[in-house]
């Protein structure tokens, strides 16, 4: 059985990794789907084709995970791929109340099934939007996405990492005295 994770993946996360990571040893086959809404244009960091690129380096090691994107209703792509199940990763009570609103109606309007993995613990506090407020102001989020995320968020954000990295070089270090000492 296959089966279909979508999402806007700007960026993609650990925690989007862990649940496509259990999602892949379940199912023979998952494609991650990035979504592209044409009302939603030029409101994401990254355009369509570089969040499919960070994607497919980040899912480069999966054996039975391919990238794909699509436009309009999901229920809409997955008939015509054939697919019948969908993939949502849960961080919290708040997220099942959205994502159940949108099982339903999934199953309503397109017969699909909607899967729910929870995400590791370690994860439930990281969402894409946190990663991009700490990435723009130089922060580490090495820990919160896979390597390719890191890579992109750094070159994108890459005057303020350089401004930070600077500015922490101009700091005396512990014990060497600084402002105030004699």
């Amino acid at each position: 059985m296959n089966a279909v994770f979508s999402g806007s993946f700007d960026p993609i996360t650990s925690g989007h990794m862990d649940v496509l990571t259990r999602a892949s040893r379940i199912f023979d086959h998952v494609t991650v789907t990035v979504m592209h809404n044409a009302r939603k244009q030029g409101k994401h960091l990254f355009p369509l084709d570089e969040r499919l690129e960070i994607i497919r380096q980040a899912t480069a090691h999966f054996g039975n995970v391919s990238v794909d994107s699509f436009g309009g209703l999901l229920v809409d792509y997955m008939a015509r791929q054939g697919q019948s199940v969908i993939v949502r990763g849960l961080r919290a009570v708040s997220d099942y109340e959205y994502e159940l609103q949108i099982a339903h109606l999934n199953r309503q309007i397109g017969d699909a099934e909607t899967v729910f993995i929870m995400a590791a613990t370690r994860w439930s506090f990281v969402s894409s939007s946190m990663v991009k407020e700490i990435a723009s102001y130089g922060g580490d989020i090495s820990e919160m996405v896979p390597r390719a995320s890191a890579e992109a968020l750094r070159r994108k954000y890459a005057d303020v990492y350089a401004e930070r990295a600077q500015s922490q070089q101009n700091q005396p270090s512990p014990g060497q005295g600084g402002p105030g000492k004699s």
